[in-house]
């Protein structure tokens, strides 16, 4: 999880789709360059799920995006499928 939101803070978008569930995954990702991450605190873990909130700037805007994501391992990796989005501000 923690790799993944630092993927996104540094707009690394080959990662996160080598890091997405292939069931899942989009055929390509495009984030937006305006968006700059500034935390993540990680708020519940099992064995395959990660519950988070992540902290943002969206021109110059604060937002607040919190998400239960579902994460499968395989082939020793583990890998995103999906997740239940909390959006607010």
């Amino acid at each position: 999880m923690r790799s993944r939101y630092t993927a996104y803070a540094m707009q690394n978008t080959q990662y996160l789709l080598e890091t997405w569930h292939a069931s899942t995954r989009p055929a390509s990702l495009e984030l937006d360059s305006s968006t700059k991450w500034i935390r993540l605190k990680i708020l519940a873990s099992s064995v395959d799920r990660v519950e988070f909130v992540a902290i943002c700037r969206i021109n110059g805007k604060a937002h607040r995006l919190q998400e239960s994501s579902r994460f499968v391992h395989e082939h020793g990796r583990w890998y995103y499928v999906d997740g239940q989005v909390e959006e607010s501000q």
